[in-house]
């Protein structure tokens, strides 16, 4: 019989696949009101640059050398949510700034946060709706990102030698929001047609996501909020 849901043949596929897909989005709404708590807490605290750098080099060591080792066990729930927790320590500080530099910056914040929720559960709704299978997209999107992280690793270097180059971070912020759109989109399509089974991994992965558009949409409101 010609299968016409987009899973395979097995009986037990659809049932799998809703059960990881509740995992995720339950796991992933509690990482975000902690990763909130923690941007929260650490922009209260008044934490600078420096340990901001600290805690995201802390999330980037426990996502790149412990998750990948914990993911299939109970001990990968809580990887997930330290690596959340320093991610969102991380954000206070960008917070502070956007709050500081501009007078209307806890608009641009609240704003960011609903593009960022409009774009999530629309590009999300519209893959679980459907079910249909963006893993072409896949090597597109990872050559985009390698080419997002060597430009801005690029202008970094630059900033440092005083060449202006605010164009080319806001550039860079475009490319990244529409990289993180298209990865929502494969990410999720990954989870609906069984391509990602882990539950664990596939909320580190949509955090990421969420995560990187956020901040994108943030600096590129930022940019032509013309208040700085």
């Amino acid at each position: 019989m010609q299968d016409v849901t987009g899973y395979s043949q097995s009986s037990t596929r659809p049932v799998e696949v809703t059960k990881v897909l509740r995992n995720t989005y339950t796991l992933l709404a509690l990482t975000l009101a902690t990763s909130a708590i923690a941007a929260g807490v650490s922009l209260a605290a008044g934490v600078g640059h420096g340990m901001g750098m600290v805690f995201s080099l802390i999330a980037l060591g426990l996502i790149w050398f412990v998750l990948p080792r914990t993911a299939r066990s109970s001990a990968g729930i809580a990887v997930v949510f330290a690596f959340t927790t320093c991610l969102g320590a991380g954000l206070g500080p960008v917070l502070g700034h956007y709050l500081a530099a501009y007078s209307n910056g806890s608009a641009l914040i609240m704003q960011s946060l609903g593009l960022t929720a409009i774009v999530f559960f629309g590009l999300s709704g519209y893959v679980l709706t459907t079910g249909k299978d963006f893993s072409f997209m896949g090597g597109f999107l990872m050559a985009g990102l390698i080419v997002a992280i060597v430009a801005s690793l690029g202008a970094f270097i630059a900033s440092l030698f005083g060449v202006a180059i605010s164009g080319v971070f806001l550039a860079i912020s475009v490319m990244v929001a529409l990289l993180m759109a298209g990865f929502i989109l494969y990410d999720t399509s990954r989870i609906v047609n069984g391509g990602e089974t882990n539950y664990i991994m596939a909320t580190t992965a949509l955090y990421l996501d969420i995560y990187n558009l956020f901040t994108s949409l943030l600096h590129i409101l930022g940019a032509f909020s013309g208040d700085d």
